[in-house]
């Protein structure tokens, strides 16, 4: 039988499907039915840079009543009802998952800016997380500040939280970088141990007869592999990390093809959301078969195959895959 281990973070996994950042492991059982399923390691849900300011805000109101700035300081903030779970009660469901699962937890910090709130990074270890991932979900719209001063601002960031926690660090990046594997490199040379490609940031609408912002969740499909499997393919023996692909990963050809561009991982959602943990063993039981008539023997035999290192046409990646598709485009009669 072929061999679905791989390795990511330093953790040995069974398999590369793993169940990335979202509601699914707000609940125990959830999250135990998913490793039953057979995900070889969880995400957590998101702890918010909001949600520890936002608490320790209303720590200095009770700690200086009668201060002005406490009404104030809250406006800066989200609607608190975004925030609800506070950061303790993040930290105890976290110890819950890990002493109710066999498969790694990993724990999820999402921020932007250096401060206080990275010590959570620490907390997050000390409660039992066997990696932590560092999601860099921000959109930038101050015209004065440079792409420079903000990768720069992001590059210390992931450093301070390197140097609080000994446990591995995963970035999550943004495809939204003027020079990605320069900003990779960056960031990796700060101390992160992997790289999550790519964060989806979830666009507004109008609501035309309200007038007002509207926000909705538009899960992926299989075509929104194609962002971060290109980039992948392009830094894979590159940068020195360990690459986890997530955004479009259906079906057990998406995670074939997120291992041979040099993913470790293929990180799902959308499809767990939409479907639930009966997909996972119909897409372990494919990737077997797949591999088997091919004479695969393991996962770790096919990662980085087709990436720009090792294919016959790297400009496949560049330039000549725009050209390509452009010149393949038909006149309908």
């Amino acid at each position: 039988m072929t061999e679905l281990s791989t390795e990511y973070l330093g953790l040995t996994l069974k398999n590369p499907l793993v169940a990335s950042a979202s509601p699914m492991s707000k609940k125990i059982e959830k999250a135990q039915r998913l490793e039953d399923a057979g995900v070889a390691a969880i995400v957590m849900y998101s702890l918010f840079e909001e949600q520890i300011i936002n608490e320790s805000l209303e720590l200095d109101h009770f700690l200086s009543r009668g201060a002005d700035s406490f009404a104030e300081a809250l406006t800066y903030l989200p609607d608190g009802g975004m925030y609800s779970v506070s950061p303790e009660k993040y930290l105890n469901h976290l110890a819950a998952l890990k002493k109710s699962l066999r498969i790694p937890v990993i724990g999820s910090l999402n921020g932007v800016s250096k401060g206080g709130w990275t010590q959570y990074a620490k907390r997050i270890e000390d409660v039992g997380a066997d990696a932590l991932e560092l999601n860099l979900y921000f959109l930038f719209t101050d015209p004065n500040l440079t792409a420079a001063e903000l990768e720069d601002a992001q590059v210390e960031l992931v450093a301070e939280v390197k140097s609080a926690i000994r446990i591995p660090l995963a970035v999550k990046l943004s495809p939204f970088i003027t020079s990605l594997p320069n900003f990779a490199k960056r960031i990796v040379d700060a101390g992160a141990n992997g790289l999550v490609l790519f964060n989806r940031f979830y666009q507004p609408d109008f609501d035309l007869d309200e007038l007002n912002i509207v926000h909705n969740l538009d899960l992926s499909a299989s075509a929104d592999l194609r962002l971060p499997l290109r980039w992948i393919s392009i830094l894979y023996g590159k940068v020195n990390a360990d690459f986890a692909l997530t955004s479009g990963v259906h079906s057990a050809k998406d995670a074939i093809k997120a291992m041979m561009a040099g993913a470790k991982v293929a990180m799902m959602a959308s499809n767990l959301l939409h479907n639930g943990e009966k997909v996972i063993p119909s897409m372990l039981n494919d990737m077997q078969t797949w591999m088997t008539e091919r004479e695969y023997e393991s996962v770790r035999q096919m990662q980085g195959s087709m990436s720009q290192k090792n294919v016959r046409e790297p400009a496949a990646f560049e330039r000549a895959n725009y050209m390509k598709v452009l010149s393949s485009w038909r006149d309908l009669p």
